[in-house]
């Protein structure tokens, strides 16, 4: 029987599990899409889908528990945003795919994403390129061989 079982320990102590709960959910909502192992997946999901609920309904009690799941005042902001997108649908915010073995350790490896999620999310972070320092570059390297 598997009574008292509530959720999976993933290896980790409570305080562990709680901050890669955290980082992974605060990822999540960044990029809209992650990797990660299969268990830690499956572990997210559920919460993600909580946070998504939770932030559909926009009252001042919710977005104090939002940012204090969250621990950060971008996400929780961001999780309004993904909650109009949401209005609609009811439930199964997002989606695990398994994306094969890892080659290290041979761990499952899967996808877990937001359901109609923004493509030019995962390029937030990524510096875009200005075509006159590409320029200034090319012309030192030409002087430099010269």
């Amino acid at each position: 029987m598997r009574h008292g079982f509530v959720n999976k320990k993933l290896n980790r102590t409570s305080e562990h599990r709680k901050a890669l709960l955290k980082n992974m959910l605060n990822s999540l909502i960044k990029y809209e899409q992650i990797k990660t192992t299969l268990p830690k997946a499956k572990f997210l999901k559920p919460q993600a889908d909580k946070i998504i609920t939770l932030g559909k309904k926009s009252t001042l009690q919710n977005t104090k528990i939002l940012i204090s799941k969250l621990q950060n005042l971008n996400s929780a902001n961001k999780v309004k945003t993904l909650s109009k997108r949401y209005e609609k649908r009811k439930g199964g915010y997002t989606r695990i795919i398994k994306a094969g073995f890892r080659y290290g350790d041979n761990a499952p490896m899967a996808i877990i994403e937001f359901v109609d999620r923004d493509v030019e999310a995962k390029r937030v972070d990524k510096k875009k390129k200005d075509p006159a320092k590409e320029v200034i570059k090319k012309e030192e390297k030409k002087a430099v061989t010269a």
